[in-house]
């Protein structure tokens, strides 16, 4: 048993590395990090959501845990204005950062509403998660290629 959750341990960190491969600097590494718990964690609920996988209350316990730890970190996280080229984060978060930590903010309250009693209320209280997420992403994170 210890020797599979070492090989998972592993397997996860080597994973992170790899997806944010090239970043230097220490603050945004674990912005990164921190809002890729963020992701993984709704990823999971969504998947709940959708009857993708089966709803177990005890992971989606942990998975709305997850959401409402990181995202109580979120301000500190970005406070310093670090940079990196390989950072998503656009300057208009410290333009504009009563609003930013009000999202942030948010974003805690709706994860902390989350209501997995069953499919149907997993659903409703998530679109309030994804709303949070996709209006904050809108306005501080560049887009994708």
């Amino acid at each position: 048993m210890r020797r599979i959750f070492a090989l998972t341990l592993v397997t996860l960190t080597a994973g992170m590395a790899y997806a944010h491969n090239g970043v230097k600097d220490p603050q945004v590494m674990a912005r990164m990090q921190g809002m890729e718990q963020i992701s993984g964690a709704f990823k999971t609920l969504v998947s709940m959501a959708k009857n993708e996988t089966p709803l177990h209350q005890a992971k989606a316990r942990m998975a709305r845990d997850t959401l409402v730890l990181h995202s109580s970190k979120i301000t500190a996280l970005f406070e310093p204005q670090a940079s990196d080229p390989k950072s998503e984060a656009l300057p208009a978060i410290w333009a504009n950062w009563d609003d930013f930590s009000a999202q942030a903010d948010k974003l805690q309250t709706t994860a902390k509403a989350l209501d997995f009693k069953d499919r149907a209320a997993l659903a409703d209280t998530l679109g309030a998660v994804g709303g949070t997420c996709r209006a904050c992403h809108k306005n501080y994170r560049a887009k994708k290629n």
